[in-house]
């Protein structure tokens, strides 16, 4: 299985133009779940190590969180990744995407969102291969 290491993160947060307008990046960086997802016969069979990754976009407000209900929390959008991905067979990648960002931007504090799912090891070839989808608010 492919390694993962911290410099192999994609760098969602490189717009620089964000800081200024107050937007704070809550982000989790591959997770790793194990999922039935996949067209192919084998895929439907067995479940496979998919590496989901979210950045999620929410803008500041004056006051500096103090307490865990002012903040989104990366342990949330975990549990509800996780979630998604194990409550049975998907066959597309596109689809498992589309729902994590539609589930996660019914929160309203969240602006933007970006979801990445690979899967390591669908092409020994490649590290990974998957899909990346990005939602803006209004």
């Amino acid at each position: 299985m492919n390694q993962q290491t911290p410099d192999s993160r994609p760098d969602f947060a490189s717009d620089f133009s964000s800081a200024t307008r107050g937007l704070r990046h809550v982000f989790v960086n591959r997770l790793a779940v194990e999922a039935s997802i996949g067209i192919h016969r084998h895929e439907k069979q067995n479940k496979q190590t998919i590496w989901l990754t979210v950045d999620a976009a929410v803008l500041e407000n004056t006051d500096a969180p103090e307490d865990i209900e002012d903040v989104v929390c990366y342990e949330n959008i975990c549990k509800i990744a996780t979630a998604l991905a194990t409550e049975g067979h998907i066959d597309l990648v596109e689809t498992l995407a589309e729902r994590l960002a539609d589930r996660l931007m019914e929160d309203p504090r969240l602006v933007q969102i970006r979801v990445q799912i690979e899967k390591p090891e669908a092409i020994a070839e490649a590290a990974s291969v998957g899909i990346a989808i990005s939602r803006l608010r209004g």
